[in-house]
């Protein structure tokens, strides 16, 4: 990008080494800063006087598109990088088209390094936290201003539009067999809603595919950890703005490898569902199939329940029953269990819908 109101690395790389020389130092923090409000500004302030000069590393477009989905940014690369110039407290801005900061610190290796209140020095991504460690760059977690946020304003502009259908996120992270099902049933109209979006925490995972293929929009969620079956504070809220952002009334988990807990539980009380492949509260968590069939069971099935704080333990809505029988294998007895899950879930998920 050649814009004026865009610095390359180079140059604030040199801009680090001019202020090192004198003793003085370059704070750096990084985000979307799409449709600028208030809280950005008092959040900006605060980074600069930290330091003598303020770097603000903002998406790429194409980059926010993948993290925020369709329609995001509202502002361009270029217009968002003019309008962060034009605040007083901002000294220089640069683009990254990444998913993630980390080519953008080794290349400046700021002096600071800040992040907002959503963050705790625990919860940023592990590459990062990693890198901000070995350069020894002081980390700073910075207060947000309670209510002011990229998804309080879109929300509060979506206000007074008509209600119309009911607004359905699915959560996923495998290849979508049961997100085709739900699909198919808002496209015939026998759901009772519309699918708003469709999220995943693998950004070449076959649902975002399944999802494509019917028109419906995606987001790829960064789960901010590789640790097994987590999701950083920093991702879990990004998922709760996002999906408050979309007006969304029912969140339907269908192969989601993540644990969901607060922020989300509080906001969709009763309002997150859940699929697992056996009859709960037998064989709950991972590998229920090849559970079901080491132990020697004569049947298993699937179970539809609400989300809580435990795994699997929430109130169990709907099941239905599956035989297993000799010969069965892990890879036939699933393939039973999701044709089974195909009839219920679009059922269930209707019937709530209908209620709410």
């Amino acid at each position: 990008m050649t814009h004026s109101f865009v610095s390359s690395l180079d140059e604030v790389a040199a801009l680090r080494e001019e202020l090192d020389g004198t003793e003085r130092r370059l704070v750096l923090t990084n985000g979307v800063f799409d449709v600028l409000h208030v809280g950005h500004v008092r959040y900006l302030n605060e980074a600069r006087a930290l330091g003598d000069a303020l770097v603000v590393a903002i998406n790429g477009d194409a980059s926010v598109r993948e993290l925020k989905g369709p329609g995001r940014p509202i502002n361009s690369a270029e217009e968002r990088a003019e309008m962060l110039r034009a605040l007083r407290c901002v000294d220089r801005v640069v683009v990254f088209e990444e998913r993630r900061a980390t080519g953008v610190i080794d290349a400046i290796r700021p002096h600071i390094y800040t992040k907002g209140g959503d963050y705790t020095p625990e919860s940023l991504i592990d590459e990062e936290k990693a890198l901000l460690d070995r350069l020894g760059v002081e980390i700073r977690i910075l207060a947000l201003v309670p209510g002011k946020s990229t998804s309080a304003t879109l929300a509060k502009l979506g206000e007074g539009t008509p209600a119309g259908l009911r607004r359905v996120a699915i959560l996923g992270s495998g290849k979508g067999s049961n997100t085709r099902a739900i699909l198919e049933a808002a496209q015939s109209g026998s759901l009772g809603g519309e699918v708003a979006v469709v999220i995943s925490d693998v950004p070449d995972a076959g649902i975002l595919r399944v999802a494509e293929s019917f028109g419906t929009p995606t987001l790829v969620l960064d789960p901010g950890t590789e640790k097994r079956g987590q999701l950083t504070d920093a991702a879990m809220k990004e998922l709760h703005d996002r999906l408050r952002a979309l007006r969304v009334d029912l969140v339907v988990c269908a192969g989601f490898l993540r644990i969901l807990r607060e922020p989300l539980l509080s906001a969709f009380p009763g309002r997150i569902l859940n699929l697992h492949p056996s009859l709960l509260p037998a064989y709950p968590g991972r590998n229920p199939v090849a559970m079901a069939l080491a132990e020697g069971a004569t049947e298993t099935g699937c179970t539809v329940h609400l989300v809580d704080a435990g795994i699997d333990t929430g109130e169990i809505l709907r099941q239905e029953r599956v035989p297993i029988v000799d010969g069965d294998t892990v890879e036939t007895l699933t393939a039973k269990i999701h044709a089974a899950e195909h009839r219920i879930y679009p059922e269930v998920i209707g019937g709530i819908l209908a209620r709410l």
